[in-house]
């Protein structure tokens, strides 16, 4: 069996974390190394390695992340506007091979993202 990557050890509660939402589905918690004044991991309790790992029953889990997003923006007062970002492998940016949605917001987003 694989090791468990960092994100489902919080999921666990393994590790700590500054958990903002939970449901069946998912788990979202605040980034340890903020890039924004919000900067929030959505991350699905599935353990799901990358985009490219997805298959078809994962659509409702993936549409689902998104609706979360939505629903912690609202929470955290982000009425001028967020930025939802999936990184994907090593040239993505990907540190944890675990997928997960980044929600950013609470600062002027600029692009291209970097």
């Amino acid at each position: 069996m694989s090791e468990k990557t960092l994100f489902q050890q919080i999921a666990d509660r393994e590790i700590p974390a500054d958990i903002v939402f939970e449901d069946e589905m998912c788990i979202a918690f605040r980034d340890i190394n903020p890039v924004a004044p919000t900067h929030i991991l959505i991350v699905p309790l599935k353990p799901v390695p990358t985009l490219n790992d997805l298959e078809a029953e994962d659509e409702m889990l993936m549409g689902h992340l998104f609706l979360v997003a939505r629903k912690i923006a609202e929470d955290e007062g982000l009425e001028n506007g967020y930025r939802t970002v999936i990184n994907c492998g090593k040239e993505g940016g990907q540190e944890v091979y675990h997928i997960h949605l980044h929600l950013l917001g609470g600062r002027q987003m600029v692009w291209p993202p970097g």
